[in-house]
């Protein structure tokens, strides 16, 4: 059984492929915040913009095998393009590593689709998934090591931006397998002064490339 917020056909708007076509398939639950706004003080995570509970949004629901949830994002991705090559599914969540299995994985590979996960890497991630994007959240245990891209948000606690912290903490991941290293800033009513922060960044630490939430400026969802 998945439960499932929602399901949509968009842009890829962070990180390496952004800009890319995708069908978003967001799971509900997290195991670093309840989604509630009453917890979210008391949570791991305390920054997250995104409405993960319930299953009312677009095709959400419950999807009792890995092949009826994988025919509605078949559907999904030809309601764009009927063709079957470059099909790119990206997992989200809230916390998609809690739900994505080795069953729905290969439905979804027997579509031709290419799957892209973005997790908080708490989680081991199964086998075969064909992108992995990490975004770590302070003050939680880091599992996932290996990944293709990681995407770290700045800042984090309530706002703070504590230069030194970050900085050491840049330069714990840089020793860590991933492959791309981005920076994106943190949304919100000062989205114009963590931007600038992360450029700072940038220009210090060269490894890591800035990547902003391009769907919300163009007002993707």
């Amino acid at each position: 059984m998945y439960t499932i917020k929602e399901i949509f056909s968009t842009l890829q708007g962070e990180g390496s492929h952004a800009g890319r076509v995708a069908v978003f398939c967001r799971f509900t639950g997290c195991n670093l915040w309840s989604g509630r706004e009453e917890d979210r003080a008391t949570a791991q995570c305390r920054f997250c913009d995104t409405d993960f509970v319930g299953t009312d949004g677009l095709l959400g629901g419950k999807y009792p095998t890995a092949s009826e949830l994988a025919d509605t994002i078949e559907k999904e991705w030809l309601t764009m393009n009927p063709s079957e090559s470059h099909r790119y599914v990206v997992f989200t969540g809230g916390e998609p590593l809690l739900q994505l299995d080795p069953d729905l994985i290969s439905a979804l590979h027997q579509k031709s689709f290419e799957i892209g996960v973005e997790t908080n890497g708490t989680i081991k991630p199964p086998n075969g998934i064909d992108w992995l994007c990490v975004s770590p959240k302070d003050g939680t245990e880091l599992v996932c090591l290996v990944a293709d891209e990681i995407k770290y948000v700045v800042p984090q606690f309530n706002g703070e931006i504590d230069k030194k912290a970050i900085l050491q903490r840049l330069k714990r991941f840089e020793n860590m397998n991933f492959k791309n290293f981005f920076i994106q800033p943190m949304d919100g009513p000062h989205r114009d002064l963590h931007l600038q922060f992360a450029i700072s960044l940038c220009k210090e630490r060269p490894k890591w490339r800035l990547s902003i939430q391009q769907h919300k400026y163009i007002n993707l969802p």
